[in-house]
C-alpha cells in the first residue's frame, strides 16, 4: 500500500512538473528577448527604471500566457515522420485513414468536366466558397454544411470570381466586363468601367475592387459608392498574374517581362519596379505577415523575397503555375497535375518538401488556394475542383472579432455596418501602414537640419576655394588667373546650392498648400474653425 502511495505521490510531482515546465516555455514565448544585464550599469536611476520595465514585461508574458490557455485552446499539429520515413511520402489514402469524420468530409473529388477549368475562392472565415467554371458554371458553396447554396449558369467565358467583403456580394469576371452577384444569384450590378477584365482581387479594409484587363490596365472601384478610385496604365502589356498585400492591400502585378510592379489606386506610377525573374511571371503569392513574397518564373524556379529589403531569400528549383501561401505560412505550388506543399519548419526562412499530391491523370491544375481556419487545401482543375488534407495549414484558432465562422445572420449584419464605419480612404494604402498616424518632426529637429544644411554649404565653399588647379603651359598659369579660377569655382559652387535650396522651399511650399486643401472644413463648419491672426 506505501509503495502504491508513494508512486501515486509521485507521478503527481512529476505532472506538477511537467505543467511547471510548459507554463515556463510559454511564458518564454512572450517575452521580449533576454533581459538587459543591469549588473553592468553604474547609474542608479537608469538602473531602476530599466528593473522596473523588465518586472512590467516579466508580468505581460505571464499574463498572456495564461490568456493563452483559455483563447487559444487548439493546438495546430504538422505530420511528423518517424527514423527514415519522410513526410512528402505520406499519401492522401493513409490520412484519410487516421482523421476524424468531419475532417474526411473536407476530402473530395468534384467531376464537371465540360464546364472547367475551375477556380475558387474562400470567404476570409472559410465558411463558404464560390467556385467559377470557364464555360460560365458559378456556384456558392457552404463548407461547414457541405451543402450547395445556389448555382447559375450565366452561359459566356467566366475568368475570375471573388467573394466582395462576406458571402452575401461576389463579383465575376466575365467575358466582356464584370458583375456582382448577390447569394441567391440574381444579378446586382453590371461594372462596365472593368472592361475584359482576367483577374479580380478585393482589398477589405478600403472596399474597393480592383482589376487587371488584357491591355494591362488596373481599376480601382469603390464598391460602396461606385465611384472609380482609380483607371491606371501598367505600360507592360497583357497580364493574367495580380494579388494583394494582406499586410498593407498594395496591388501588384507580375508581367511577361519578368517584372513585377506594386501598385495604389492614388499613384499613377508604380511604387516599386523589380526585376524578378528573367522569363515570364507565372505566379504570385503573399505571405499572411505580408514582408514575405514568392514568385515563380518560366525558367523553372520559385525565388522567395524579403520586402523590406526586396532581396532574394531562397531559390528553389521548382516550376509552378499557381501559388498560394496558407496561414501558418506553408507554401502551395501547382504544376501539370503535380501539387507540392513546402514548409518553413526551421523559423530561418528555409523551405523545404512537406507534402505532395497527384491529381488522376489529365487533371491540368488552374488554381490552389489554402481555406482558411482549416487544414484544407482547395484545388480548381481542368475538370472540376478537388479538396485535400494538409495538416498544420490552417490556424487553429479563430478569432470572432476578426471571422467567425460561425456567425449568425445578426452577427454578420453587425459587422457589416461595422467594417463600413471602420472603412479607410483609398490614400491609405501605402508600403509602410506603419507611418499612417506617426507625427512630424519636430521644430527643433528642423532647425537642426537647417544647421546641418547651412554646414554643409559652408563646407562645400572651402572645399571649392581650396581646390589644386593643374599648372599649365607659360602664361597660363598666372596667380591672377589662378584666383579668377578659384572664384568661378567657388561661384558655380554656390549657385548650385541656392538653387537646390530654392526648389526644396518651392517643394515644401507646394506641399503645405496641398495640406491646407486638404484639412479645408465644409462650409457648415468653417464658422466654428479658429481664425489665424494676419
Amino acid at each position: 500500500m506505501e509503495e502504491v502511495e508513494n508512486d501515486s505521490i509521485l507521478n503527481q510531482v512529476s505532472a506538477v512538473e511537467k505543467g511547471n515546465a510548459d507554463e515556463e516555455t510559454k511564458v518564454k514565448k512572450y517575452l521580449r528577448g533576454e533581459g538587459a544585464n543591469l549588473e553592468v550599469l553604474k547609474d542608479r536611476k537608469l538602473k531602476g527604471q530599466l528593473a522596473a520595465r523588465e518586472e512590467v514585461y516579466g508580468k505581460t508574458a505571464k499574463a498572456a500566457a495564461k490568456a493563452e490557455k483559455w483563447l487559444m485552446p487548439s493546438e495546430g499539429g504538422y505530420l511528423e515522420a518517424e527514423g527514415i520515413e519522410k513526410t512528402w511520402r505520406i499519401k492522401q489514402e493513409v490520412i484519410a485513414g487516421e482523421v476524424d469524420i468531419l475532417s474526411l468530409r473536407n476530402q473530395y473529388d468534384i467531376v464537371l468536366p465540360d464546364l472547367g477549368p475551375y477556380t475558387l475562392d474562400f470567404t476570409s472565415s472559410g465558411r463558404h466558397m464560390v467556385v467559377a467554371g470557364r464555360k460560365g458554371h458559378l456556384a456558392l458553396l457552404d463548407m461547414k454544411r457541405m451543402d450547395l447554396i445556389k448555382e447559375i449558369q450565366v452561359r459566356e467565358t467566366v475568368r475570375d470570381a471573388v467573394f466582395l467583403h462576406n458571402q452575401k456580394l461576389f463579383a465575376a469576371a466575365q467575358k466582356k466586363y464584370v458583375y456582382i452577384y448577390g447569394d441567391n444569384g440574381t444579378e446586382l450590378h453590371c461594372l462596365k468601367e472593368h472592361s475584359a477584365a482576367l483577374k479580380l482581387q478585393f482589398l477589405d479594409k478600403q472596399f474597393l475592387l480592383a482589376s487587371v484587363n488584357k491591355v494591362g490596365q488596373l481599376h480601382f472601384q469603390d464598391i460602396t459608392t461606385g465611384q472609380m478610385v482609380g483607371n491606371l496604365r501598367t505600360g507592360l502589356g497583357r497580364s493574367g498574374i495580380m494579388k494583394a498585400n494582406p499586410w498593407n492591400n498594395v496591388i501588384s502585378v507580375g508581367h511577361s517581362g519578368g517584372t513585377i510592379t506594386m501598385w495604389k489606386p492614388t499613384s499613377a506610377a508604380p511604387l516599386v519596379k523589380m526585376l524578378c525573374h528573367h522569363g515570364p511571371v507565372t505566379a504570385l503569392a503573399f505571405h499572411p505577415n505580408g514582408h514575405l513574397m514568392a514568385t515563380a518564373g518560366m525558367e523553372r524556379k520559385i525565388k522567395l523575397w524579403d520586402l523590406r529589403k526586396y532581396e532574394v531569400l531562397q531559390t528553389l528549383p521548382f516550376r509552378a503555375k499557381t501559388l498560394d501561401f496558407s496561414q501558418k505560412g506553408l507554401l502551395a505550388t501547382a504544376t501539370g497535375s503535380f501539387v507540392q506543399i513546402l514548409g518553413d519548419f526551421s523559423g530561418s526562412q528555409d523551405y523545404s518538401r512537406y507534402m505532395t499530391h497527384t491529381m488522376a491523370k489529365g487533371y491540368q491544375i488552374h488554381n490552389v488556394l489554402f481555406r482558411p481556419y482549416e487544414d484544407v487545401l482547395g484545388i480548381g482543375h481542368s475538370t472540376g475542383w478537388s479538396s485535400i488534407l494538409i495538416p498544420g495549414s490552417g490556424e487553429p484558432n479563430f478569432d470572432s472579432w476578426v471571422a467567425n465562422p460561425f456567425e449568425t445572420h445578426k452577427q454578420r449584419n453587425e459587422k457589416e455596418v461595422h467594417s463600413l464605419l471602420d472603412k479607410l480612404p483609398p490614400e491609405t494604402i501605402m508600403l509602410d501602414p506603419t507611418k499612417i498616424g506617426s507625427l512630424r518632426p519636430t521644430r527643433k529637429e528642423e532647425m537642426f537640419t537647417r544647421k546641418e544644411k547651412q554646414a554643409e554649404m559652408e563646407a562645400a565653399i572651402e572645399d571649392a576655394k581650396n581646390i589644386s588647379l593643374k599648372k599649365k603651359t607659360k602664361g597660363r598659369s598666372k596667380s591672377s588667373k589662378m584666383a579668377k579660377k578659384k572664384k568661378e569655382s567657388v561661384a558655380k559652387t554656390k549657385k548650385t546650392l541656392l538653387e537646390e535650396q530654392v526648389n526644396d522651399e518651392k517643394l515644401s511650399k507646394k506641399k503645405r498648400k496641398i495640406i491646407e486643401e486638404d484639412n479645408q472644413l465644409p462650409r457648415s463648419l468653417q464658422r466654428f474653425a479658429r481664425k489665424v491672426a494676419p
